[in-house]
């Protein structure tokens, strides 16, 4: 996570089209940032779980601990650790996993004010 004292940026890599090589490129980012000494923390908001899978979590619906969980406790206020479910993987980079549960997230975001800001209060 940032901290007031090192520079952090965030990367997002987003298309609607499938098949446009999103999941590729953000393990190879992240893995080459992580070999050029840099901290990287890969956030997989697809469903699907295609990042999850790819890094090597085959069954990323039965993981207890998702970017939907983090967000469903940032909209109901409730206290958590910003590392749970952080997964560390062998190349260096962390995942925060996703699964299907953020397909039941979209509903509740309907009536959640400033809904587009909960993920970017996670990672500030």
């Amino acid at each position: 996570m940032c901290t007031t004292n090192k520079v952090c940026r965030v990367i997002s890599v987003s298309n609607q089209k499938g098949g446009v090589g999103k999941t590729v490129t953000c393990v190879n980012l992240g893995i080459g940032l992580t070999r050029e000494g840099k901290r990287v923390l890969l956030i997989d908001a697809d469903p699907q779980g295609s990042l999850t899978i790819s890094l090597g979590f085959q069954e990323p619906d039965k993981l207890e601990y998702s970017l939907a969980t983090v967000m469903m406790k940032i909209i109901n206020d409730e206290s958590f650790n910003v590392q749970d479910g952080i997964i560390h993987h062998e190349e260096g980079v962390d995942i925060l996993p996703g699964n299907i549960e953020l397909s039941g997230l979209e509903v509740s975001l309907t009536g959640v004010i400033s809904r587009e800001t909960i993920l970017r209060e996670y990672v500030e």
